[in-house]
């Protein structure tokens, strides 16, 4: 799905605040351009400059303050206290699978010795169930004697589920970081923690579903903790030792599930990633080395969220995600590396699978005529349903538009979608689906966020779901919102990517989402020697600037651009005068070391 035309035709770099700038520099003894980068990302005040590059496990906020959590703290003492049956209700990607193993892991920590907590997991079968939690298992549950439920990532919209609970006699602790439904606000439960939910005080909103079940669990072994023979020391065990090893599991959640990376969010994951060296439980162990992650070192944020992530989100993909749990719960090393392994194997599988749906998808787009302002609806029974949302990134990334990307199975249609900035699919959703029970409504059910949903509806109705998505898309999907852009962070001299601003630069990660890897721009560079093409379809550019004796290289991968295809076109030969777009790496080879970049974008100065 790579372009020759994908390059963006409009350079945006932002109007930092040069007092601001300066104060910042000055205060940090940081290079300007890193300074322009914190101010453009609203962090010109010193002290959360401090915290920002300094984050510590201090920042975390207090568990205590969340909507209902002295209600869940209290409910799940009393199960542990009176070896009430627990069952704490997954879901089968990243965030859900994580949350399930430290949640577990959690309560069971609380109880007494010698009388362990009874606690029991289910992680639904992605294409037996689907999202959200099913009447069926809560039946199953009761009949087995679980009295106490405890949702993670799921379970804000379940009212069905909890009404069903409620006549089953089970108690029900909701906990999710989705938004809840606007109209029939909240499930009714001994306890909803969701920080996006109405007159809730915790301050941070973007929380993913595994850092809810982590307050939780902090929350579980703080009160702990205070009913301990000496509370001070149990707190500061606790601060030392096992807080930051949850934060392992939800930093991999945090990143995965592409919530924004700043705020307390930045805290989890720049935590739980230095937790990641050197991993001691058997399976995160194991996982990192089918995934060729040195675990002699910290993984960036991007090895998580290209290498780990999909190896956890392909065994809910693929097959069953509850083997994920059973990774990261296990003491055994052989049993975490035949897991690892399978995994592996699922990802490997994942990959055929999506390139498959992307062939078809590709000539589908080719073909279609649609006007400018329309979400992409794109449909076909031979897609695999694990790999829905994959393919709609993909088709997000290859046209800049919205896209639902559906398939069908006995009469029913699922669908996973995702958008681009600007444009709010879940309230896009909402708003084509009808009102309350009436005739015409559309979906069997659905969910999500602004960037992305997930959605069941009728085969028959899809005709309809057109019709809907256009006429609501046509007037949201302003020009502004679909004309190729390029976010840029600061304009950079050649001479001033020095080692020093490259070690400022990886202060400032992890990288993500709401704290996206900046981009640079650097004028009149001359193309020192002909271009270079690397195994048929990569280039790599020889770089210099003229009066300075220093040169540098620039790579261009081939994902969403045709690299070689755009050299052709823009005629470039020895002499060439460039503007560049990059983004700023250490090369990779230990035997050369030193800086270079990674092309984005390329103009004729």
């Amino acid at each position: 799905m790579s372009s020759a035309h994908a390059g963006p035709q409009q350079w945006i770099l932002p109007s930092a605040d040069s007092s601001a700038v300066a104060r910042v520099s000055e205060h940090l003894c940081c290079p300007n351009a890193i300074a322009s980068l914190l101010v453009s990302r609203g962090i010109s005040d010193l002290t959360v400059a401090d915290r920002f590059l300094n984050p510590t496990i201090d920042d975390l906020y207090d568990p205590m303050l969340m909507l209902g959590m002295d209600r869940a703290v209290a409910r799940i003492q009393q199960a542990v206290r009176d070896a009430e049956p627990i069952l704490i209700y997954g879901d089968y990607d990243v965030d859900g699978t994580t949350a399930t193993a430290l949640l577990k892991t959690a309560i069971e920590r609380i109880a007494a010795k010698g009388s362990p907590a009874l606690v029991t997991y289910h992680v639904p079968h992605r294409l037996r169930e689907g999202y959200g939690m099913q009447t069926s298992v809560l039946g199953a549950a009761a009949a087995n004697g679980i009295r106490l439920v405890i949702s993670v990532d799921t379970g804000i919209r379940a009212f069905a589920a909890a009404e069903e609970a409620k006549a089953l006699g089970l108690d029900l602790i909701v906990t999710d970081h989705h938004l809840p439904d606007e109209a029939l606000g909240i499930p009714e439960a001994i306890a909803v923690l969701n920080p996006a939910q109405a007159n809730c005080p915790y301050p941070f909103k973007s929380l993913c579903g595994a850092a809810v079940a982590f307050k939780l669990a902090h929350a579980l072994l703080l009160e702990g903790a205070r009913n301990s023979d000496d509370p001070d020391a149990q707190r500061l065990r606790l601060k030392r030792g096992l807080i930051p090893s949850f934060l392992k599991l939800v930093a991999i959640a945090t990143i995965a599930d592409s919530v924004p990376l700043e705020g307390e969010n930045r805290v989890i994951a720049a935590l739980g990633l230095r937790e990641l060296r050197n991993p001691v439980q058997p399976g995160l162990r194991a996982l990192m080395q089918v995934a060729q992650i040195p675990i002699n070192r910290a993984p960036t944020a991007t090895e998580v969220g290209f290498r780990l992530a999909p190896r956890i989100n392909a065994a809910g993909r693929m097959d069953i995600a509850s083997e994920v749990v059973e990774l990261f719960l296990t003491k055994d090393p052989v049993r975490a590396s035949d897991l690892a392994e399978k995994l592996n194997r699922l990802n490997d599988e994942r990959r055929a699978t999506e390139a498959k749906a992307l062939e078809s998808i590709e000539a589908q787009l080719e073909a279609l005529t649609v006007n400018p302002a329309d979400c992409l609806i794109l449909d076909d029974p031979s897609w695999h349903r694990g790999v829905l949302g994959i393919l709609a990134s993909r088709v997000v990334d290859r046209t800049g538009r919205p896209a639902l990307i559906v398939t069908h199975e006995e009469g029913q249609a699922h669908g996973s979608g995702r958008s681009i900035d600007g444009f709010h699919l879940l309230d896009a959703l909402t708003a084509v689906h009808g009102v309350g029970d009436a005739p015409d409504t559309l979906f069997t059910r659905f969910g999500g966020h602004a960037h992305a949903v997930g959605f069941s509806i009728p085969s028959d109705r899809m005709n309809l779901l057109r019709d809907r998505m256009q006429l609501y898309s046509s007037t949201r999907l302003a020009g502004t919102l679909l004309t190729p852009s390029l976010q840029c962070d600061a304009e950079v001299l050649l001479r001033d990517l020095t080692q020093e601003f490259f070690d400022w630069l990886t202060r400032c990660e992890p990288f993500g989402a709401g704290n996206r890897e900046p981009l640079f721009v650097t004028r009149a560079l001359t193309l020192a020697a002909p271009v270079r093409i690397i195994k048929g379809k990569h280039i790599c550019l020889e770089l210099e600037k003229t009066g300075e004796p220093r040169r540098i290289s620039a790579l261009g991968w081939t994902r969403h651009t045709n690299w070689p295809a755009r050299c052709t076109e823009m005629a470039l030969e020895k002499g060439s005068l460039l503007d560049v777009a990059y983004r700023l790496k250490a090369k990779i080879n230990p035997q050369y070391p030193g800086l270079e970049l990674e092309l984005v974008d390329i103009r004729m100065a």
